[in-house]
């Protein structure tokens, strides 16, 4: 599996606590910074995740910002991305096995390093169910058009 992950200023610690998560668990992951703390705008970090997931060219996304609202929001613009905004474990295995969420998005502001490393496991390591799930996943696709 690889994954792009990126973040804003909000999210620049929580984001490299993620990323030593992916290491540890052996995962590949391209990060899109920022390379520092100074004020940024969290649209231009949120697409080039987004676009890289909804190309293929990775399977699956991680964006983080203050709350995590920006970069959930600005990710939904882009055409086929199921981003879910998640600061719980329950909520990480639904999104995955109910909607097949293709990006996570967390707020640095909202959930602590631990928290955190538990929801991205829970997210990671759920699979989507199908069944009833996928009419109604493809129902979210149809309104893309």
């Amino acid at each position: 599996m690889k994954i792009a992950i990126s973040s804003d200023h909000g999210g620049n610690r929580l984001r490299h606590e993620i990323m030593d998560l992916l290491s540890e668990l052996g995962l590949d992951y391209e990060d899109f910074g920022p390379d520092s703390d100074e004020s940024v705008d969290y649209p231009d970090y949120a697409k080039p995740v987004a676009d890289g997931v909804a190309s293929g060219k990775f399977d699956r996304g991680i964006l983080v910002c203050g709350t995590g609202i920006g970069m959930s929001i600005a990710a939904n613009k882009v055409k086929g991305i199921r981003c879910a905004l998640v600061h719980d474990v329950f909520s990480a295995k639904a999104t995955r096995g109910h909607n097949d969420s293709n990006i996570l998005a967390m707020g640095e502001r909202v959930v602590g390093p631990g928290l955190a490393r538990e929801v991205v496991t829970a997210w990671l390591d759920t699979s989507f169910e199908g069944g009833r799930h996928e009419r109604r996943v493809a129902k979210l696709s149809e309104l893309e058009k």
